[in-house]
Order: structure tokens, then C-alpha cells, then sequence
């Protein structure tokens, strides 16, 4: 879908690229929605959705740090720097002022999820989102919290084990030279799946390592210190069959979130772009004039 605006923001180091698509006004009565993507994808994973979505939404998605068309200036000293969270969550709030967007429904998607995580538990939430829709992706510090609290309990110790077992590809990507070989082998099929282009794939899943390689060895150390607790309404669809995470990774949520709202879906991790239509019903329920009641 031909976006009806698309423009780049500079944020430290990175250059963004943005596209707006669907009620571009953004009048009286207008939601807005945000999309984030996730690894190894950029903003064209969420086509689907913004078609749908755009017959009565205004839509804004951009490609994140080093994904699609976005791009980062090196750094030799430390070339994983650019890569840390609070850089991530920074080029979030810059992409939303750079389209003059407040009070909009924040949706994230895997490691966009993460970042939206990190973004309404930012002390420049208020008042700039509705809402936040997760999808496959966990809050570092509540995942940190979630391990500990299965090491604690001999009852959760096989449910954490499950999760370590579905998370041995993190360890995998720590690695030199073995995940981009293996990246240039599996882009193609990864392409064909997800319906983008195969050098687009293969190197956004090239660049896209250095996301875990700066960021989730040292999770547990930004997680240390509880964070603020979450007023934003979120609300977590959680597929079932997702190899990655495991279901029970909500666990805990609502000692954190003061409106939690969770959806179980039958599907895998790309959920969302392969049930497109069903994701938007749901969605539309948050955006929507009339917010179904909490289940």
C-alpha cells in the first residue's frame, strides 16, 4: 500500500524512515495507530494490517534502527552502542513528534513489542498513548523478573527450563560469523514466508543481530530495580503456538499493569500478519468508540 506521506527523522546517529498512511488528518474522532516492528522485519510486515486498518484510522509505522530503509552511522569504538534500548525508545517518541502524534494506540510486534514495553514505562508516556497492543514480545525487565520467579519455585522450574529451551537461539546469535552465514541461507525462505524481498529479509535479519548482541546479556541488570508501574491500558494477545515464547510469560503482568487486558489466538509468532483480519477486529476494540469490557 502506497503510503500518502513518507518523510526520515535523525536521531542519534540513526535515520529513520517514516510512512503515514490512512486518514491523514487526524481530525476529531481519528484514532491513531503506531506500528513497531519486530526482528528480522521492517514496517512492510504490518501491509495487511494497514490496509485494513487505514479505511478509518490514521496509521504511522517506520522502519526501526538499521531495518528497511532506516540506516545508523558506525561506530568503531563501540559498534553495538547505537543498539541499546533507551536509543531505541528515544527513536520511538522522536518518529511520534516528527508526526505530530499524541494520544495514539501504540502496537509492537516482537522486538517492537520491546520497545513499546520500555516506552510506556518512560516518563514521556503521559498523555501520548491510548493504549498499547503486544504482540510476541516481553518486557526484558518482567522477563528477568519471570525467570527468577521460576528458579524460586521448584513448581515453575520445568516451565522455565521450557522457556530457556524455546530462547537457546538468543545464545546462538551472541556468536561470530555463524548467524549471518546462517541468515544468508535462510533469507530467501524467510522471504518467501513473510512475502518481502529476499535481500530486504536477508539483511535485515543480518543487521537486525546486533539487537540481541547489545542488548539481552545485560537484561537482567536494567531489570534490578523495579520499574514504575504501568497506567497505559495494554493489552497482550498471546499466540499460542509462537516458538519463542511461551504463553505463560504473562505470568506476574498484573502486579505491573494497572488495566491488563490478555487474548489468546491460535497461531505462531507472525500471528499478526498471517490472520491480519482477525488482529484488526481485535484491535478496533481497543480503538474503537466502545472498548469491550475486560476479560
Amino acid at each position: 500500500m502506497r503510503a500518502n506521506r513518507q518523510w526520515t527523522v535523525e536521531n542519534d546517529g540513526a535515520r529513520l524512515s517514516v510512512f503515514e498512511y490512512g486518514l491523514s488528518s487526524g481530525g476529531p474522532g481519528t484514532p491513531t495507530v503506531f506500528l513497531v516492528h519486530g526482528y528480522p522485519d521492517d514496517h512492510t510486515v504490518f501491509g495487511s494490517v494497514i490496509e485494513d486498518l487505514a479505511a478509518d484510522h490514521r496509521v504511522i509505522a517506520y522502519d526501526t534502527r538499521n531495518a528497511g530503509a532506516s540506516r545508523v552511522q558506525a561506530q568503531t569504538a563501540n559498534p553495538l552502542a547505537p543498539y541499546r534500548l533507551p536509543l531505541l525508545v528515544s527513536d520511538l517518541y522522536a518518529v511520534l513528534a516528527s508526526a505530530e502524534a499524541r494520544s495514539v494506540h501504540l502496537v509492537g510486534h516482537d522486538w517492537g513489542s520491546v520497545q513499546g514495553w520500555a516506552a510506556v514505562r518512560d516518563a514521556r508516556a503521559g498523555g501520548v498513548f491510548l493504549s498499547f497492543t503486544s504482540i510476541s514480545g516481553p518486557d526484558l525487565g518482567h522477563l528477568r523478573r519471570w525467570f527468577a520467579g521460576c528458579l524460586r519455585s521448584p513448581r515453575r522450574w520445568l516451565l522455565g527450563a521450557g522457556q530457556a529451551l524455546r530462547s537457546t537461539y538468543v545464545a546462538f546469535f551472541q556468536l561470530p560469523v555463524l548467524p549471518e552465514l546462517l541468515w544468508r541461507l535462510l533469507g530467501p525462505r524467510y522471504a518467501g514466508r513473510a512475502g518481502t524481498g529476499t535481500d530486504t529479509a536477508t539483511e535485515n535479519g543480518i543487521r537486525g543481530l546486533a539487537l540481541y548482541r547489545a542488548n539481552l546479556l545485560d537484561s537482567g541488570r536494567a531489570g534490578r530495580r523495579f520499574p514504575p508501574f504501568i497506567d497505559v491500558p495494554v493489552h497482550v494477545v498471546v499466540p499460542l503456538h509462537d516458538p519463542f515464547l511461551s504463553p505463560r510469560l504473562t505470568d506476574g503482568l498484573r502486579d505491573e499493569v494497572q488495566d491488563l487486558r490478555t487474548s489468546a489466538v491460535d497461531g505462531g509468532h507472525w500471528w499478526l500478519a498471517e490472520n491480519s483480519e482477525m488482529f484488526c477486529r481485535l484491535l478496533r476494540q481497543t480503538t474503537g468508540p466502545h472498548r469491550e469490557a475486560d476479560r
